[in-house]
């Protein structure tokens, strides 16, 4: 019986570290709902810059031929942002 229970904690406490972020979020809500316009103008700037960055990273070595067409388009519309 005993060892019962202790295998039940133990899958219980690895669901928890698997599912933590889905749980922290649960219980947790981000609370960015009162952004100034400057505030959301800055995350979207950021969030532009870090895809720029993927795309740039991903094309390498090899350079602009590593992009898929649809990836291309994206830096297109980004970069004139």
């Amino acid at each position: 019986m005993s060892e019962l229970f202790i295998l039940i904690i133990i899958i219980v406490v690895i669901l928890a570290f698997v599912y933590r972020d889905r749980i922290r979020n649960r219980l947790f809500p981000e609370r960015n709902k009162n952004l100034t316009i400057d505030d959301r103008f800055n995350s979207d700037k950021r969030e532009r810059e870090k895809e720029i960055d993927r795309l740039l990273s991903k094309m390498g070595k090899n350079g602009i031929n590593d992009l898929s067409p649809k990836d291309r388009k994206r830096l297109d519309e980004l970069s004139k942002k």
